[in-house]
């Protein structure tokens, strides 16, 4: 039978014996079956298996069809953000605490992985962001975002000022400790605790969630994903601003410049086995409808 996927990836979160357990049974299995197996380089020093090649993310998105991450959500969207760029499937397995990006469990990994492999699975697109800061008109930094990109102060609890524009409409002024523009993909993750929506990740939507607002009339609001979202900072604000995109990668800013956050020209292939729900995904994760007694 003709491979659907010639080439894997690994990538794993080093310095964690559960993670390196892990991606040992995976190259094991994936070699045996002849695959060609690529090891990210990061990890690879922790796996007991000799003479094993390391390669950066960038050769895994180049050369291979499908990844495999292994570890929790937060390192699946350090991955994420860069295997974005390529056209590969990427699917997780979950070695953190929610789990909501990773669908795959370690403790019963071999057998949806196969029927994975012989194609028995579904596969979504989910876009990314990109964050752009500039100043006096100039590009000064970007970076791009799964789940979120927020705008905030350096300092706790330290509120900044600033005005929102959509399509260059003029939406409206705040004070607040900032601004939360989230993904359907991240609407279950910081924007949910900040009190945001959860979107369904199909939606071309994307959320903007004030956190702690100085008014009791600022609310979340849902705009269309295609938008073009503005933040101009005032000159008023203290130096110490910055621009987190999932909570990973951080952007500085000053006092007057100009944050733009649009959907990217890249989406994240995610690959799914065939009963996964979303739904029920979501009642797992989020305790809903247990029993109250």
């Amino acid at each position: 039978m003709t491979q659907l996927y010639k080439t894997i990836g690994l990538i794993g979160k080093p310095h964690h014996d559960g993670t390196s357990a892990t991606i040992e049974t995976l190259y094991k299995y994936l070699i045996e079956n002849n695959y060609n197996v690529l090891v990210e380089s990061s990890v690879a020093p922790f796996i007991r298996i000799d003479n094993i090649a390391k390669h950066s993310l960038m050769q895994i998105g180049e050369q291979a069809e499908l990844a495999i991450v292994v570890g929790g959500d937060g390192y699946m969207l350090g991955a994420a953000r860069v295997l974005a760029g390529y056209k590969i499937g990427v699917i997780g397995v979950n070695r953190g605490n929610l789990g909501f990006l990773t669908d795959l469990a370690p403790d019963n990994l071999i057998p949806p992985l196969e029927a994975i492999l012989r194609g028995e699975s579904r596969s979504e697109q989910r876009f990314v962001i990109e964050a752009e800061v500039y100043r006096h008109g100039k590009l000064k930094s970007s970076n791009s975002a799964v789940n979120e990109a927020v705008v905030h102060a350096g300092k706790v609890a330290n509120m900044i000022e600033f005005e929102v524009y959509i399509d260059g409409s003029f939406m409206f002024s705040q004070r607040s400790d900032g601004l939360i523009i989230s993904t359907p993909t991240g609407s279950t993750a910081y924007s949910m605790s900040a009190g945001g929506p959860i979107l369904t990740p199909g939606l071309n939507a994307l959320s903007l969630v004030p956190m702690f607002p100085h008014t009791l009339t600022s609310r979340p609001i849902v705009v269309d994903g295609s938008s073009e979202i503005k933040l101009i900072l005032a000159n008023e604000n203290y130096e110490n601003l910055q621009v987190s995109c999932d909570g990973h990668v951080i952007l500085a800013v000053m006092p007057g410049d100009e944050v733009i956050i649009k959907k990217s020209e890249y989406t994240l292939r995610l690959i799914h086995p065939l009963d996964h729900d979303y739904f029920n995904v979501l009642r797992n994760k989020l305790s809903w409808g247990n029993k109250l007694y």
